[in-house]
């Protein structure tokens, strides 16, 4: 009998087999992979073995080892499949995740998902809706659609995309910047449509939030549990209703369908849309999150200028205030000495007795020195800014001070009495601020205070203070006068309290020091110049620096 495949006829050589092609010549050396791969489906082997008898052992082992082999092989192909398109699977969403997680903005993560669920060259759904909870977490709105809206636009958009051959990437991206607001309008009448209450439990959407799982419609509007309202919208019999949920935070509804094609979902198809919704989802609550720490941000920014300029306001009206308070306590106190100098002065005209026009004529001086007080302590007011620190005796000060007004004091029946400490050492002060703060503490106790004889002035040391106190016998005070006595033109009983008590208390915050208003347990006031010792020891040298 004369055989055909090299196998059965020894002359025939492998170089003859017509089922070996090029770039396979390895087969002609190694007879096992040739019988795998090419003698299994020969067509010369399989009319040799059909040549042998049909109780043949030999024939009846090799028609069963070739369907084996083919159902394997059939298996194989199939498994190999399935890897692939895993791994196609796996690769997509590793790219939609990079994406999803380098973007903060919300539309753009938006494209990104919904042309990776409706895109060819994604999940290959015709359309896709996303409903969003809004702010108050009360209902599920509608926010996005896309897709076609009828077969005539589905077959231009795939054509567009057929011609494009952009990436996913590219295609997301493309959507992103030309396509995201019109696509928007496009569906704004379905959206509406598609808003939910959150207080409707039974209805689908709210379904696969509470139970966290996808929904898949088959038969939509014989399905008892879709509302027909909601299949009449769609239009479609099946649909997949799908929860985005991140961190056990609800953040909306995804619905997908063939709206164009009427293919069915498979349960591959709902798989990979299931693994493609976490990301989705956290990325839409980062995303939203941040649109609201960014809307946060802008409101407090507005917020604290509108605070600044409030502020500034404030500010402006505080000082036109002082400035107005200013103004009326120099005019009260310059008007009184104007109006008694006019009417001495007049009073000289008419008057012939010189005796009288010589006690007018020192009455008009004494005003015109109380006109200069007015301006100097105007001045010290503003020269009090700029202190020049040294290092000096206290003690000395007092008694320079006391000494010069001495003369003044006795022509007022009030005497003075000194108390130095002995051994009292130095402090950092501006020598002429603190005589002149001196001075006018003394004025005032002297001329503002009813019924004062006695005037005493005392130093001595607390700790680490050194106190220049004036004290006197007078009426108490009470808290609302000291608080005026201590605030700039601020008026008590008459208009007008100056600035010279209010600058002594600017003077010494100035050098670091305080100025205190105190009941004596006897009776009186006492008057406190409380200055800061320096604890380091200083070179006792004029005109350092003893800051």
């Amino acid at each position: 009998m004369s055989y055909e495949c090299c196998w059965f006829n020894q002359e025939r050589s492998p170089l003859e087999c017509p089922n070996i092609e090029e770039g396979e010549e390895y087969l002609y050396s190694s007879p096992r992979k040739r019988f795998v791969e090419k003698c299994i489906d020969c067509s010369w082997f399989q009319r040799d073995l059909a040549t042998l008898p049909e109780n043949d052992s030999f024939r009846q082992i090799i028609n069963a080892l070739r369907d084996e082999y083919k159902e394997q092989k059939g298996q194989l192909q199939s498994m190999s499949d399935f890897l692939s398109s895993k791994s196609r699977e796996i690769r997509f969403l590793h790219e939609l995740s990079l994406v999803l997680q380098a973007s903060m903005e919300l539309d753009e993560i938006l494209s990104v998902a919904m042309t990776a669920i409706t895109s060819g060259k994604g999940f290959g759904m015709n359309r896709a809706f996303l409903l969003m909870l809004d702010r108050e977490r009360k209902n599920l709105v509608g926010h996005l659609g896309v897709g076609p809206r009828n077969y005539e636009e589905a077959w231009r958009i795939w054509d567009e995309v057929d011609q494009s051959n952009f990436s996913l990437t590219e295609l997301s991206r493309e959507f992103y910047k030309k396509k995201l607001s019109s696509e928007k309008a496009k569906f704004q009448d379905i959206l509406e449509k598609l808003t939910v209450s959150r207080d409707d439990t039974g209805h689908i959407f709210n379904r696969a939030l509470q139970e966290r799982r996808s929904i898949l419609i088959e038969h939509a509007f014989e399905d008892p549990q879709v509302d027909p309202k909601l299949a009449q919208i769609l239009g479609v019999s099946r649909f997949l209703v799908m929860p985005l949920i991140s961190r056990n935070r609800s953040i909306g509804v995804l619905l997908a369908d063939n709206f164009v094609t009427n293919n069915p979902i498979s349960p591959r198809d709902l798989q990979s849309l299931q693994i493609f919704a976490f990301p989705v989802a956290f990325a839409i609550e980062r995303a939203s999150l941040y649109e609201r720490l960014q809307e946060e941000v802008e409101n407090q920014l507005k917020a604290n200028q509108k605070l600044q300029e409030q502020q500034d306001l404030i500010i402006k009206m505080e000082k036109m205030a002082v400035v107005g308070r200013i103004t009326a306590s120099i005019a009260h106190s310059i008007r009184n000495p104007l109006a008694a100098i006019g009417g001495f002065a007049r009073a000289l005209l008419k008057n012939g007795d010189i005796e009288q026009k010589k006690e007018y004529l020192e009455f008009i001086l004494s005003e015109a020195n109380r006109l200069d007080d007015v301006l100097e302590e105007v001045l010290n007011y503003s020269e009090a800014q700029h202190p020049v620190m040294d290092r000096w005796d206290v003690n000395q000060l007092a008694s320079a001070v006391t000494a010069e007004m001495k003369p003044r004091l006795e022509e007022m029946h009030i005497a003075v009495d000194l108390r130095l400490a002995a051994e009292l050492p130095t402090a950092c002060l501006d020598y002429k601020q603190i005589a002149y703060c001196l001075r006018t503490i003394i004025n005032y106790v002297a001329v503002d205070q009813p019924a004062v004889d006695r005037i005493e002035v005392t130093t001595s040391q607390r700790g680490d203070r050194i106190m220049l106190c004036i004290n006197d016998r007078g009426v108490a005070l009470s808290e609302e006068i000291k608080q005026a006595l201590l605030t700039p033109f601020m008026a008590t009983e008459t208009l007008g309290q100056g600035v010279g008590l209010p600058l002594c208390k600017i003077i010494l915050e100035r050098h670091g020091s305080s100025f205190e208003i105190e009941d004596r347990p006897d009776g009186g006031t006492q008057f406190c110049i409380v200055l800061q010792q320096q604890k380091e020891e200083q070179d006792n040298e004029p005109n350092t620096d003893c800051g």
